[in-house]
């Protein structure tokens, strides 16, 4: 087949004559050179993705987290044309796949969950980045249904009976989280300070940890996101309470914090980051396939299992988001009085 030259004529049949082999190569490679450099975007935008892209999810391997991670990694793979490869880098309250982030090129190859934890955290001790200037927020997608377990077999049947026995009992009664700092450590927290009561926080290093210990009897109780409702609807735990504004549509018989009159409410939406300087275009890509993930039943089916809602905003609305989180989350962290001491 000929090759056609700019004007609509074969290669073979520009000018005068026949074109030799290494001309024609030379033309070849010219019009292709010419063709990207007039198009830029494009000619990157087809190559990506050339290799499996890693989404890091900062919780271990088995919890409720890791669940939907990889249900959304796997959707926003074949959205764009390539594979998304979950790994786990749990520890730190959820900050190691932050601190990666900060560590790798804005190529794209690299992403990770971020969590509320971005915007609290740093309010709390030294971090390694800053999460105004370090990331690319692409998209949020979700958020945690959050409630405190006992063991079915506990003393403890309700809120009412955990403020009786923290009252006659000051910092014996043991509650354990997916981290401190996170915010199922906080909603106690503030819930204690309203309640007028101390308690004694255990941070573990993810859902699977920490349901264990409280199976275990190694902590009387444990606070976290829904990676505890397997053990419930098998009645060995107990949910007393949740955190959200509203029943979950899972528990509706178990009321919230609020209701019970603790003013604690706590919803907390999480999405996908990238390294800082990532090209518009590549950030519009991966937004646009995260979006698609919401339509999927199989990542909306993860997300009931796990009592999760839809919580989507684009880059530019999330990114406002955290911004203003950061306010909002200074000044909750000095009210409880947990600030990065000076």
């Amino acid at each position: 087949m000929d090759h056609i030259a700019p004007g609509g004529l074969p290669l073979d049949h520009v000018g005068v004559g026949t074109v030799s082999p290494s001309r024609r190569q030379f033309l070849q490679t010219t019009l292709a050179v010419a063709a990207a450099g007039a198009l830029p975007g494009v000619a990157v935008g087809q190559a990506y993705p050339a290799k499996p892209i890693r989404l890091i999810c900062p919780w271990p391997a088995g919890g409720a987290t890791d669940a939907v991670m990889r249900a959304i990694a796997e959707s926003a793979g074949k959205a764009l044309g390539g594979s998304m490869l979950v790994e786990n880098k749990a520890g730190a309250s959820g900050m190691l796949g932050p601190n990666e982030l900060v560590k790798a090129a804005p190529d794209g190859y690299t992403l990770s969950q971020l969590t509320i934890g971005v915007a609290r955290l740093p309010h709390m001790q030294k971090m390694q980045f800053d999460p105004l200037k370090d990331f690319t927020y692409i998209a949020c997608l979700t958020g945690y249904t959050f409630g405190i377990v006992v063991r079915s077999d506990s003393p403890i049947k309700s809120i009412k009976d955990l403020v009786e026995y923290a009252k006659a009992n000051p910092e014996k009664f043991t509650y354990g989280t997916p981290g401190a700092g996170t915010t199922p450590h906080l909603a106690v927290e503030e819930f204690a300070a309203k309640a007028g009561i101390k308690l004694s926080h255990i941070p573990y290093k993810g859902a699977a940890e920490g349901v264990q210990a409280v199976l275990g009897g190694h902590v009387m109780s444990h606070s976290d996101s829904t990676g505890w409702a397997p053990q419930v609807d098998a009645g060995n735990l107990r949910l007393l309470a949740t955190y959200g504004s509203k029943r979950a549509k899972r528990y509706p018989n178990v009321p919230t914090l609020n209701e019970l009159g603790y003013e604690t409410i706590s919803d907390s939406p999480f999405g996908i980051g990238a390294p800082r300087g990532m090209d518009p275009a590549l950030t519009r890509r991966l937004h646009d396939a995260f979006k698609k993930t919401l339509e999927d039943p199989a990542v909306l089916a993860t997300f009931d299992k796990y009592d999760q809602s839809v919580i989507y905003m684009n880059t530019a609305d999330y990114t406002k988001f955290i911004a203003d989180q950061y306010v909002k989350e200074k000044a909750v962290i000095e009210r409880l009085g947990l600030g990065v001491k000076t």
